[in-house]
């Protein structure tokens, strides 16, 4: 049973690096060093879709990964 949530965790892993990715879209690489826009917007569309998926991944991956332990 755990080799599956072994495999489980890894797709969700790769699914959650691929999503945070997409993410990044138009940051710049002074965003990535701090640098702040001045203008604030609010998420819309597929930004707030993305964002969501981010968080459920996240969430699943914590779970996936406590059940290792505890399987273990």
């Amino acid at each position: 049973m755990p080799t599956y949530l072994y495999i489980a965790q890894i797709v969700i892993a790769i699914a959650l690096i691929a999503v945070i990715l997409l993410q990044t879209k138009g940051g710049g690489l002074g965003a990535t060093f701090g640098q702040s826009d001045s203008s604030y917007r609010t998420k819309r569309g597929v930004e707030r879709t993305l964002l969501h998926v981010t968080i459920v991944l996240a969430v699943i991956f914590v779970i996936v990964a406590i059940l290792c332990v505890r399987m273990s």
